[in-house]
């Protein structure tokens, strides 16, 4: 990807970077980012020297027809780990064990905290689950990483991306050894998470929202699909009243021709009268 993808990424966005200094040039670490788009997982490995390897929802490896098979098969070739989301804990198991065994191999592990991308360009709560645990498990280093206008590349649903230079700010590496071996305490857990999505808020600049990017998809998809009801809602409201003043006009032109024949005949009438008088 590096030789194939990366150096034509490089020189047709032309990302800037700071703080290449923070990645070792040799021995495991985890790259902890935001994620604002697709594009994130292509960007960071182009501008780093090593390779990194991210986690990845198994439907990329198991979509059907020709596009789920090259797209397979790209992120075999890229190294990419196929994770099951499915199932009351999602994620969280796969990862880790993924993740552990990265760390173990002496490479870079790049996980997204939030779990998704950012459905508005803000900063969502870290989950607690794969970052922070691999990190206790293995005593590996974290390192934040903040992602900047890779969203106005590629915003979720547009395949052709936008030319414009995208940002990469690499911070420096958070020591969590105090707190090896306790993995398992949820509280610990979340103390970690946050502490690295604070330092990821100040690298990327962003608004951060205390709620998981997951919750706020499904509210935001909830907003929507109350303003379409609303809408055809509405809609049928106006085309109803539309249907109604169709009708009473149509009845009230009725009346008025009625009205009109009745005057003349009642006029044509006194008319004869009045001449048979005279």
């Amino acid at each position: 990807m590096k030789f194939s993808i990366g150096g034509s990424l490089k020189l047709a966005f032309r990302p800037w970077v700071e703080g290449l200094e923070n990645i070792p040039a040799e021995g495991p670490a985890i790259l902890a980012s935001n994620h604002l788009s697709f594009s994130d997982s292509f960007f960071l490995p182009a501008v780093l020297d090593r390779k990194v390897t991210f986690i990845a929802k198994a439907e990329y490896f198991t979509s059907p027809g020709i596009k789920g098979k090259l797209t397979a098969a790209f992120f075999k070739g890229v190294g990419q780990l196929p994770v099951d989301r499915s199932g009351a804990r999602g994620a969280g198991e796969a990862a880790i064990k993924s993740g552990i065994e990265v760390i173990e191999r002496g490479e870079l592990f790049g996980i997204y905290p939030e779990g998704t991308r950012s459905p508005d360009g803000r900063l969502y709560r870290g989950k607690p689950g794969g970052l922070a645990r691999v990190a206790l498990a293995t005593g590996a280093p974290v390192i934040p990483v903040a992602m900047i206008d890779t969203e106005k590349i590629q915003p979720p649903g547009k395949v052709i991306p936008k030319l414009m230079r995208p940002g990469i700010r690499i911070g420096k590496p958070l020591d969590f050894s105090r707190y090896h071996g306790m993995e398992h305490d949820r509280f610990i857990l979340r103390s970690v998470t946050d502490e690295v999505m604070y330092e990821i808020m100040k690298l990327s600049g962003q608004e951060y929202v205390d709620v998981y990017a997951t919750a706020a998809k499904r509210q935001i998809a909830d907003a929507e699909k109350a303003a379409k009801e609303a809408e055809k809602a509405a809609k049928a409201v106006r085309e109803a009243a539309a249907a109604q003043d169709a009708k009473n006009a149509g009845t009230k032109d009725a009346g008025t021709k009625d009205a009109g024949t009745t005057d003349t005949g009642t006029t044509d009438t006194g008319t004869t009268e009045r001449d048979g008088a005279h």
